[in-house]
Formats: C-alpha cells, structure tokens, sequence
C-alpha cells in the first residue's frame, strides 16, 4: 500500500497544466511508489472521466471552512485557499502529504524526495521566496524623498484579516512562504494550527492567499517546527528566470553552481506582450544557457 502522495487541485479552466504536472510526475520512474491525488474545484465531467485513468483518487473540494457568500462569488477555485489545509480529511489512507500547485511541474525528483524527508517527524517542509537574485523584497513608498514607508505582502495581508500589529510586525519582513509547494505528515500538530490561524483570516479577510498568509504566521509567530528548503525546490520562474543546460536539457538555477531546478513554479505567471505563458502553451521567454548563449524557450513541462 502506498503511503505517499501528492495532491494538487484544479479546475476546468487549469486543466492542460494540470496534466502537464501529472505528466512531470509519471515521467519520474521513482513515482510508481507514490499516489497522485487531485481536488476538483470545477472540473469537467469529461476531464474527471481522463483523469480516473490517470491518477488514485479525485474527490471533490469544499469550503471547510464556512466563508461568506459575498467573498465568493462564484469562484469556486478559491476552495484551495481552504481545503489545502484539510488533506488528512481528504485523503486520510496516506501518511504523508507533497501540495503542488497545478501551475508547477516536477523537473527533478530529487526535490520530491526532500519534501518527503523534510516533513518527517511533524515538521513541515517549505520553501522560502529569496535567494540569489532576488532584488525587491518589499515595496518602499519614500516621504519627502528621506522617510520610507515600507508595507510588506504579509504585513498588509495581516493588517487586513485583522491580526495583531504585534503580529503583524513579526512576519513582515520574514521572507515569504509560498504555499503553492508544501509538505506535512499526517499525523503532525500543524494541521490544526494552521486551520485555527486560517479561519481568523478568513473572518475579516479576503480568500485568497489566507492560506498562505495562515502559514506564515504559523511559523514565524507561532515557530512551528519547520524545514525550510532550497529555492530549487520551488523555483517561482516569475521572480527569477532559471537558465537552461543545454547538455543536460535541463533547467538549472541560474548562479553557481547551476543546481537543476526541483519544481518549476509559474505563479503569477511568465508574461510577454500581455499573454501569459500558462495560457499559452506556444508563449516562449529569452532564456540563458549554462554556455552563456541566448535561447527562446517555454517553461511549460514538455512531455518526451
């Protein structure tokens, strides 16, 4: 019996990357010992019918946590700003849990077995948003040209849900978390602590990214017992380009010593001329090469 999965969610609008992620996955040979579960905000019902020969289990998202009717407004993909933290609900037969976005793919496994090694124990495996290359970590709003005013994502978001300025303080210049990529085992205490922080931010907050901003305050406000991993391990394209081993046909990152990317993650998205590349499986981007060369490529997953 497998005890290991890894989940995502989708609804019919992210389907293409969706299969793309489920295609990153099996072109592993190390995922036969691991289940591929999938939450339906939305989907079809001739896309589940694809997908039940494809994966282990689909079951249908809910807002386990009651939100107000007048924040959803028919957005039923903003389900995974709640059920995410409900997995051990969902799918209760594993013991071990992997969240990737839908947006994301798997590029090499080795990340995969890190998520798996980091939520060990309880602890909760994730991956800061800063590292080599990062150049603007919060917006600065300057006063007469001498006093900056500087409002973090998570402060504003924290402010705005109605937590504490105390609170508020502690997770604003803690690099984010990004919860598109995260791992916790079954049996951890983080569960509840995460749900309990995140249905106060729902109260008086919006939906989306509550999530998000329930574990950043998990763990740098509550200090919850935490692996924090590598960038690579969710390399948000969006925020720095990766390069491209064209020996290896590759991603890597693009610093010495040129690491493969783990998970490439399209959050945001990779814009050009106002098409996203999410959208648009033929949208390409300028790429470096470990060779120093200039190539145009998709950061799409593209299936051998």
């Amino acid at each position: 019996m497998k005890t290991k999965a890894i989940v995502t969610m989708s609804d019919k609008n992210y389907f293409n990357l969706l299969q793309e992620l489920i295609h990153s996955i099996k072109g592993h040979q190390e995922s036969q010992n691991i289940s591929i579960c999938i939450l339906d905000a939305g989907l079809s019902a001739e896309q589940i019918k694809i997908l039940e020969e494809q994966v282990d289990s689909i079951k249908k998202a809910e807002w386990n946590i009651k939100v107000p009717n007048y924040k959803v407004l028919g957005k039923e993909w903003l389900k995974s700003q709640v059920s995410r933290a409900f997995l051990p609900k969902y799918f209760p037969e594993y013991e071990k849990y992997l969240w990737i976005d839908c947006d994301a793919w798997v590029n090499s496994w080795d990340a995969v077995n890190l998520y798996f090694k980091a939520c060990e124990n309880g602890s909760l495996g994730i991956t800061q948003s800063i590292g080599p290359g990062y150049r603007n970590l919060a917006r600065v709003n300057w006063i007469f040209n001498r006093i900056a005013m500087i409002k973090t994502q998570n402060y504003k978001h924290a402010k705005k849900s109605g937590f504490s300025e105390s609170i508020a303080r502690k997770i604003a210049f803690a690099p984010h978390l990004n919860i598109g990529v995260f791992s916790l085992s079954k049996k951890s205490k983080i569960w509840e602590i995460w749900q309990t922080i995140l249905e106060k931010s729902l109260a008086k907050g919006p939906i989306f990214g509550s999530e998000g901003l329930a574990m950043n305050i998990a763990v740098y406000a509550n200090e919850v017992s935490t692996e924090f991993l590598p960038l690579t391990c969710n390399w948000i394209a969006s925020h720095v380009l990766p390069k491209f081993d064209e020996d290896k046909k590759t991603f890597v990152e693009p610093y010495l010593p040129n690491k493969p990317i783990g998970i490439m993650h399209l959050a945001a998205g990779i814009w050009k001329n106002g098409v996203d590349m999410r959208q648009d499986k033929k949208q390409t981007i300028e790429l470096m090469t470990t060779n120093n060369k200039k190539i145009s490529k998709s950061l799409r997953y593209i299936k051998d």
